[in-house]
């Protein structure tokens, strides 16, 4: 009797948990890989589930867990490794990137249009692009966060604007 109510509750869920599924991926076909996965863990692990615990939550925490492990197999395999003799792709020049002139000149176009904003603006972008975080630029130049954060978007909105013809 124990295994028909467990599996009643996964069946009663599954409307819910394709909702949240999608909220995490965004994608309709990813969210229901999520689902199926999901559900398949539930019933490989339905002697762990204690009964009268919250199923719906206990659901929800496996989801969540697959959702990440997948996210974290993706981010792991798209990490390259420089695996040639004296770490030849690693040495490489920082400009090798360029396969043609037009990046070359969509490069100097962005330097462009930052060289042309106000210093105030100018010098927290050039911090988070140097990969400071948000806060250590605001604390660098006693600035409140929120400040940081607005000015660094409209660099970001402004360089959108201006470089539009060359995505």
């Amino acid at each position: 009797m124990k295994n028909f109510t467990f599996r009643k509750e996964l069946v009663e869920a599954q409307d819910e948990l394709l909702r949240f599924a999608y909220k995490l991926t965004m994608d309709i076909d990813e969210a229901n890989d999520l689902l199926q996965e999901t559900s398949l863990k539930a019933l490989y692990n339905e002697d762990k589930y204690i009964s009268d615990t919250n199923f719906r939550g206990w659901m929800y925490t496996i989801m969540r867990n697959v959702f990440i492990n997948n996210y974290r197999k993706v981010i792991r395999n798209q990490t390259f490794v420089d695996h040639t003799d004296n770490l030849y792709h690693l040495n490489l020049p920082q400009d090798a990137g360029f396969e043609s002139t037009e990046n070359a000149y969509d490069l100097k176009e962005m330097h462009r249009v930052v060289n042309a904003l106000a210093k105030e603006y100018k010098i927290p972008f050039a911090m988070h692009l140097a990969g400071f975080k948000y806060r250590e630029i605001a604390d660098k130049l006693h600035l409140p966060l929120g400040t940081v954060k607005s000015r660094i978007f409209f660099i970001r909105k402004k360089l959108q604007e201006e470089l539009k013809d060359f995505r």
